[in-house]
């Protein structure tokens, strides 16, 4: 009887944790594809990891899901452009060795700012 009542609890606690999913990990040539999810289901973020580090494209995503950031990363090191958006504002940041190099804000009416 303990032995039913275990794998019963068991059984539960995996069909329970199956439903409240907040990540999923794909392998392929050595690369894993990472999700993460909010609660409601819809995805957070989505890139790639190599040999443990962030690398390749990685995409952000508010809890609705609208396009919040996305860059790449090179062995952990954020480089090239990301953007960022927040309302009708889109912030273009230019990163070299991981540091900020220059940021132009576009605002709805396509007008640059370089800071």
């Amino acid at each position: 009887m303990k032995k039913i009542l275990f794998a019963g609890l068991l059984l539960s606690a995996g069909v329970l944790s199956a439903q409240n999913k907040d990540h999923d990990f794909t392998i392929e040539n050595n690369i894993v594809k990472a999700v993460y999810y909010y609660d409601n289901g819809n995805v957070k973020q989505e890139g790639f990891y190599k040999e443990g580090k962030l690398h390749g494209s990685w995409t952000a995503f508010n809890e609705n899901g609208t396009k919040q950031s996305m860059g790449e990363y090179v062995n952990g090191t954020k480089t090239g452009k990301w953007f960022f958006w927040t309302g009708t504002v889109l912030n273009e940041v230019d990163y070299a060795n991981s540091r900020i190099a220059e940021v132009k804000t576009w605002s709805k009416d396509a007008v640059a700012v370089t800071k």
